[in-house]
């Protein structure tokens, strides 16, 4: 569905280019998880993707970036935005109208999808947000999280093949953001669609990625499997990214021997690991 090749950006007013000789493939249906430390180039790696670059912001573009065959920079936005659905980070920058319901229309009506269809989307998208409720209220009366639910609502609505978020769950607390997280992979799976996350809560993404992309000084440094990313904790926590903490401690005990199941992500594996070193 996604094919970078040796691609490396530079902004116009940078010295240096932010990203550089990043080669990636994610396949059609793939659940993708992206983060870093704070500067490392994940979100310029995003904007490659939904064509913000090079076409919003100016700069050095080499190598190639396609999204279902479709080159970036041959391609219009607006022929972009049509694979590819985005929820920025800055909600409320994304909004358009004042009330929840003629937020859902306006992407809808302007992508020109048939009338006959649009309320059973707007229905469906916000049901699978959890947030059909809110369907007459003014987006001004929402809260943080609620507002953030309603853009992903708004574009699972438009049926994009990729959907594509910044931190969706920054609002959120902890059980809202598992929620969230499930609902896409629930919608990823009965949809067909790619979903890109970049996120800074590994452990949701160990949950629920296919795959994990780590990026750190504008390269990719890992790109797999959640459990074979996980391996390298140590590695992991150098460059600043920091991993469940079942993880760290079954890793620990991996590499002195005492355990050599499969890695952990979460607490419930790591106590039937531990279960298993004790017996």
């Amino acid at each position: 569905m996604i094919e970078i090749k040796d691609f490396t950006f530079r902004y116009r007013e940078s010295s240096e280019p932010v990203v550089k000789d990043i080669n990636l493939t994610i396949p059609d249906g793939a659940f993708v998880g992206i983060t870093g430390a704070a500067g490392s180039g994940k979100s310029t790696l995003t904007y490659a993707m939904n064509g913000i670059i090079p076409h919003c912001y100016p700069g050095d573009f080499y190598g190639s970036v396609t999204i279902n065959g479709l080159d970036t920079v041959d391609s219009s936005l607006t022929d972009i935005s049509r694979l590819v659905g985005s929820v920025c980070q800055d909600i409320d920058s994304q909004m358009v109208t004042s009330v929840v319901e003629d937020e859902m229309l306006y992407g809808l009506e302007n992508f020109g999808i048939p009338h006959s269809e649009i309320d059973a989307r707007v229905t469906q998208a916000l049901s699978d947000m959890g947030i059909l409720d809110l369907r007459d209220r003014t987006i001004d009366s929402l809260s943080g999280g609620q507002k953030q639910k309603l853009a992903i609502a708004s574009i699972m609505a438009l049926q994009p093949k990729v959907l594509m978020l910044d931190e969706p769950t920054a609002e959120l607390d902890p059980a809202s953001s598992f929620n969230v997280f499930k609902l896409l992979q629930t919608y990823a799976q009965t949809h067909g669609t790619t979903v890109v996350v970049v996120e800074q809560k590994i452990a949701l993404l160990s949950e629920f990625a296919t795959m994990m992309v780590i990026v750190d000084k504008g390269q990719i440094r890992y790109a797999d499997s959640p459990e074979k990313v996980l391996a390298h904790s140590d590695d992991l926590l150098e460059i600043g990214v920091n991993c469940p903490r079942a993880t760290t401690f079954t890793n620990r005990l991996r590499s002195r021997g005492i355990y050599q199941g499969p890695i952990c992500r979460n607490v419930n594996q790591a106590v039937a690991a531990l279960a298993e070193v004790i017996a």
